[in-house]
């Protein structure tokens, strides 16, 4: 793609803007392990939670998103649930709170809270390191596919996606390692605005060229119905021929089973807590538990703009990008939707902004990955096992060679991968398949020990692996359960096979964190020691919370697409129970919120 010199300004100035900030903030981050990785826990939590959404409106996720709402219509606004989106809901309503209580630097060090010192906690943090580094490098592969083959497409210069990934994580890397976190936390600030104002430019430009007649034209009977029957009944046959090989291939067609069993992973993933990455790292770094709570409940509120995005793309899509779809050798290439539309339709200046604003999405997720993955090898690795006495200023040198180290690793698995939608399909259903089972034990059953957790995790993480060899990239979701059961059997087992943790680790975890759940033995220790002990813990309240916040979050999804496709007695729909919901909210969640 050739651009105007003014849109190549725009993009070469926020390249330099983003090495300098690395270097302005170099000082302050390198003041210890705190400032390093959590930003000394003195970023408000409005600010963490905008970083935090500007972290997941990523390139790769949005191209997903655009090729999902292309062919699958409003009901493609569900499939975020492989994620699962919604697990920000349960943040938001308690997890964030039983998380941020602990203190800690990263989520293995909290294991620590929850199993104690002796070799069963040992091997579970040793195995959430071991996933944390994993997962990190997966969503690092994951972002390197997106970025190489969105820059390919619209950058000026004859490279490679390869190269381009490359040169474009190095400078990404440049200004995380000098300024940790709060390089991290001020690019994401200044990349979220960015994204904004390109999300709201991409859906006027979508409302004022594509008139509702023109999107009948181009798409099938029930595009436009959020809900669906038994199968999704979307014929593409007459339109995109190919569009019904990408849904058999997806394996979405019986959608009320995919639904279901979205909505079963989601439930179980999400009562287990974020996984060690970034989100985590954003829990952990905010002043308080409360404030911990509201960073979460702000992050579903920031990413509106993204689905102006996402739906002002899909519609340009949909209206003028159909033809070549559907001429296209060996079948459509949905994932290059994006760079057509603003090749095509943005003028000069915007073009710019959006490719600037959209590399900013890019390196807001790979910083944030990148400094969460570096926080487990020096904090949970060298610092641990290899120089407990390390000095600070040694341990943040440690950080830059951790995160170098990451970044390479990332780039060299990175090039194996197949696609978007593979990487992802690994991470959201064959890997987090192990994680579930263990991580929802540890909060909600008393017995469940050390050596449950590390068999656990070891049980479920060694299947994804293994199926992930053997089973097609259409069939992760389906294989969920499998990893989620050898998970449960390897927890379960783990734990009943040994001793239970000490009383006296479990009685601290209890009355510091105070989940809710299965802890009656612990709970009556607590209470015999001191009677006056109270919970502020509610199964009830907060589950019912968690259900109300799920439907607000699903309005905000689907409210800036009916506004794009000009639906608007569905979008007054979708803001009334976004109203309602919210005032349920206000009085069940945010009314009771624990002042500690």
């Amino acid at each position: 793609m050739t651009l105007h010199i003014v849109d190549s300004s725009i993009v070469v100035i926020y390249l330099i803007a983003v090495v300098f900030m690395g270097l302005w903030l170099r000082k302050r981050a390198g003041e210890g392990m705190d400032a390093y990785f959590l930003g000394g826990r003195s970023i408000p939590w409005y600010v963490l939670g905008v970083s935090n959404a500007s972290s997941m409106f990523d390139i790769a996720g949005t191209m997903w998103l655009v090729s999902m709402l292309f062919i699958y219509g409003l009901k493609g606004t569900w499939l975020p649930w492989l994620w699962p989106t919604f697990n920000q809901i349960f943040l938001m309503v308690y997890l964030a709170v039983w998380i941020r209580r602990s203190g800690v630097v990263t989520g293995a060090e909290w294991i620590g809270t929850r199993f104690g010192k002796g070799r069963g906690a040992e091997l579970s943090r040793l195995a959430i390191v071991v996933f944390a580094l994993i997962s990190v490098v997966s969503f690092l592969i994951y972002a390197y596919q997106g970025v190489g083959r969105f820059a390919a497409a619209f950058l000026p210069w004859d490279w490679t996606p390869d190269t381009y990934a490359m040169v474009l994580m190095g400078i990404t890397t440049f200004y995380v390692i000098l300024g940790g976190m709060f390089s991290v936390v001020i690019t994401d600030v200044f990349q979220f605005v960015m994204l904004a104002i390109a999300s709201i430019f991409i859906a006027i430009i979508a409302m004022t060229n594509v008139a509702p007649e023109v999107l009948n034209a181009v798409i099938p009977d029930g595009w436009k119905n959020l809900f669906f029957g038994y199968t999704l009944d979307l014929d593409w046959s007459n339109l995109i021929p190919s569009v019904t090989d990408k849904i058999a291939a997806d394996g979405y067609n019986m959608f009320t089973i995919v639904w279901m069993m979205m909505l079963f992973k989601g439930i179980l993933t999400s009562m287990a807590g974020t996984a060690p990455n970034y989100d985590m790292q954003r829990v952990l770094a905010t002043k308080s538990p409360r404030d911990s709570a509201l960073m979460s409940g702000m992050v579903s509120a920031a990413l509106v703009p993204r689905w102006l995005m996402i739906g002002g793309i899909a519609v340009l899509g949909l209206a003028f990008f159909s033809g070549e779809l559907r001429s296209m050798a060996g079948g459509a290439d949905f994932e290059m939707l994006m760079p057509f539309v603003i090749r095509e339709f943005f003028p000069i200046g915007v073009t710019g902004l959006v490719i600037a604003g959209l590399l900013a999405a890019y390196m807001s997720t790979f910083d944030s990955t990148v400094n969460a993955g570096a926080a487990y090898l020096v904090n949970d690795i060298y610092k641990r096992y290899i120089d407990p006495h390390a000095s600070e200023k040694k341990t943040i040198w440690m950080s830059y060679g951790a995160s170098i180290l990451i970044v390479i690793v990332g780039v060299i698995m990175g090039t194996q991968a197949e696609s978007i939608h593979s990487a992802m399909g690994w991470i959201v259903t064959g890997l987090w398949g192990g994680f579930t089972i263990p991580n929802v034990l540890k909060w909600h059953w008393w017995r469940f020990n050390g050596y449950g957790y590390f068999w656990g995790m070891l049980s479920g993480i060694v299947t994804a692996m293994v199926l992930a060899q053997i089973v097609p990239a259409s069939d992760y979701l389906y294989y969920f359960p499998v990893t989620m059961g050898m998970g449960a059997l390897g927890s379960i087992i783990g734990s009943l096979m040994t001793k239970p943790d000490e009383m006296e680790d479990l009685k601290s975890f209890y009355t510091s964190v105070r989940p809710w759940g299965v802890w009656g033995p612990v709970a009556a220790a607590v209470h015999k020691e001191n009677p006056d002990f109270k919970t502020d813990a509610s199964a009830g309240r907060d589950l019912g919370n968690v259900a109300v916040g799920i439907i607000w979050q699903t309005t905000l999804v689907v409210g800036p697409v009916y506004l794009i496709i000009r639906e608007w007695y569905a979008m007054a729909g979708a803001v009334v129970i976004a109203a309602l919901a919210t005032y349920w909210l206000k009085k069940r969640w945010y009314d009771v919120l624990p002042q500690d």
